[in-house]
């Protein structure tokens, strides 16, 4: 990224199911569904949103290579979006185990993510 005009924060929690997919795919809805850039097209090159170059940062508390990065990218409309996973995040206990959520034990997964956007 050769400018860096925006950085978005969010968190995602997944209570039941341990699916760090969707309390990673949550941090981001988190991190760019409050926010509005109605400035950016000035600032991208060309006035294209398709410029925009979004890089995604997740920390991630277990089962980091369980993530489907494609369903993370889906979240961003447009522009260039690379997705990059690191240790972070927690897993702590929820104080129950639903099996007919698919629980395989009694821990929520909480995913950080941090949203880059520029060109």
């Amino acid at each position: 990224m050769e400018k860096l005009l925006f950085i978005q924060t969010g968190f995602g929690v997944d209570v039941h199911g341990q699916n760090v997919t969707k309390a990673a795919v949550r941090a981001v809805i988190n991190a760019i569904h409050t926010n509005s850039m109605p400035g950016i097209t000035a600032l991208l090159p060309n006035h294209d949103l398709n410029a925009m170059k979004v890089n995604i940062k997740l920390a991630v508390p277990l089962d980091k290579e369980q993530i489907d990065v494609e369903k993370v990218k889906a979240e961003i409309p447009y522009g260039t979006v690379s997705v990059e996973v690191m240790d972070g995040g927690m897993a702590t206990r929820s104080g129950i185990f639903l099996e007919d959520k698919e629980d395989k034990n009694d821990l929520m997964y909480i995913v950080n993510a941090s949203v880059e956007v520029g060109y």
